[in-house]
């Protein structure tokens, strides 16, 4: 992974491979800029020449894949890549509790008051805040990373590939219902509705096929919501069978459940609930990328738009695994993608904590309250540290974010899990809180991830 150079002005030159970093670290030159991602600073040089790098984005519902790559005459070359997870539904979830608690102190405590919801509009534009919040943590990071690298242009994956327009530029309404794109969408909607697996036994690395869950025997439609993913064996077996009856006598299914380590009655609860359950992911990106693509525009670089189509045919054609952050990487035209085997960094929004002091039950009542002040000891949580733990139980190296405690026996969530009970006295701050916790994910090679997922 390429590390992020500035000059003596702060001003970003070309990134520089790790061990050119540690030469300038070890003789002087440079210094440590920033942990997350990793940058240093020349002390010894202002402005240079540079090269355009170009910043990718695959947005997604849970996590955003994004690439700095440097494009050359044999192709394009991958500098970067990162995981931007998202924290929508602790947000969708936090607000859902205040209203909740607000409701009950209003109902309670007061006497009544008129609703007044009804009278209140809302600007063109307007997205929920867990909504709002992908949008935005995109753009704190497009605009971060262009202080760390000279970007000078952004690739964004914005709509899917769509054949029939190609087909028939005219066509529109009723049309899209008809011919070569209902079948992709559906199978795309199947694909990522039931997590690329087959619905019953759970198998993955297997060519899977569409499946009535009600048999059309039996009356079952054609809608999406009767429609499920099997593997073959399992679309065999099943046959005219009802759901029930399949999971309760079919022998060759609960053979591959135990394979696959699951159950017949927790897997068919699984089934019947995942036939009701709406697309949600896809929807919260469907809502959010034309807003992201607006204020992508709005940062002053030219922004080139790809479609999902393109990227896919990239990946495949390339024999490149299917990550976040590789499918940001093989956003729009390319002839070829080079060094794409360097780990990534996963960036996941924490927040920066609240201001509420007490603590509620699910009642809303109150069941203990938080110290006043933010610091302990010189450490807040949030921070990235390194405890150096020289003997007992938890003798060793721990590097993660901090939760600090009034005491002074710090908690260390790592990359492993969350180590309690570390003294301040062997912590070392790496770098202030930022509202994101980092955590290192080795590169992925040909034979690792390639061939994995059913497409």
């Amino acid at each position: 992974m390429a590390v992020f150079v500035l000059d003596n002005r702060k001003q970003p030159l070309m990134p520089c491979s790790e061990k050119r970093a540690r030469l300038l670290l070890e003789d002087g030159r440079a210094v440590v800029h920033k942990r997350y991602p990793f940058a240093i600073r020349l002390k010894d040089r202002v402005g240079g020449d540079t090269q355009p790098l170009r910043l990718k984005l695959d947005p997604g519902s849970k996590t955003t894949g994004l690439a700095v790559v440097r494009k050359a005459g044999d192709g394009q070359h991958v500098l970067c890549l990162f995981d931007l997870v998202h924290r929508g539904f602790q947000i969708k979830k936090a607000l859902e509790q205040r209203a909740t608690f607000r409701r009950r102190r209003r109902s309670a405590n007061l006497r009544y008051r008129a609703p007044r919801f009804d009278n209140r509009i809302r600007p063109k534009g307007w997205l929920p805040p867990s909504l709002q919040h992908r949008v935005d943590t995109v753009t704190a990071w497009v605009e971060r990373l262009r202080r760390l690298a000279p970007i000078t242009a952004l690739d964004q994956e914005l709509v899917r590939f769509d054949t029939q327009r190609l087909d028939n530029p005219e066509i529109s309404g009723v049309g899209y219902q008809q011919g070569t794109l209902l079948g992709y969408e559906v199978r795309e909607y199947l694909l990522e509705k039931w997590g690329r697996e087959c619905a019953y036994c759970g198998a993955t690395d297997t060519p899977l096929e569409i499946e009535h869950v009600e048999p059309r025997s039996r009356g079952g439609s054609n809608r999406v919501s009767n429609l499920s993913l099997a593997c073959h064996a399992c679309n065999q077996e099943k046959d005219r069978q009802a759901l029930t009856d399949f999971f309760a006598t079919a022998r060759g299914l609960r053979r591959r459940l135990k394979q696959h380590g699951h159950t017949a009655d927790i897997r068919l609860e699984r089934v019947q609930r995942q036939l009701k359950q709406p697309l949600r992911d896809a929807s919260a990106v469907n809502a959010t990328r034309w807003a992201l693509f607006t204020a992508l525009k709005a940062i002053g670089l030219p922004v080139t738009v790809g479609t999902g189509g393109r990227t896919k045919y990239n990946r495949q054609r390339l024999g490149i695994p299917k990550t976040h952050a590789l499918n940001a990487a093989c956003v729009g035209p390319m002839d070829a993608l080079h060094h794409w085997q360097v780990p990534t960094l996963t960036i996941k929004a924490t927040g920066r904590g609240g201001y509420q002091r007490t603590r509620l039950t699910r009642h809303g009542f109150p069941r203990g309250y938080l110290m006043r002040q933010k610091q302990v000891k010189g450490f807040q949580t949030g921070d990235m540290i390194t405890a150096l733990v020289p003997t007992g139980k938890k003798a060793g190296t721990h590097i993660g974010r901090v939760a600090v405690r009034k005491t002074g026996s710090f908690n260390i969530q790592t990359q492993q899990g969350a180590v309690q009970g570390i003294s301040y006295q062997y912590c070392t701050l790496i770098q202030r809180g930022d509202g994101y916790g980092y955590h290192s994910t080795p590169s992925i090679n040909h034979q690792g991830g390639a061939g994995q997922t059913v497409v």
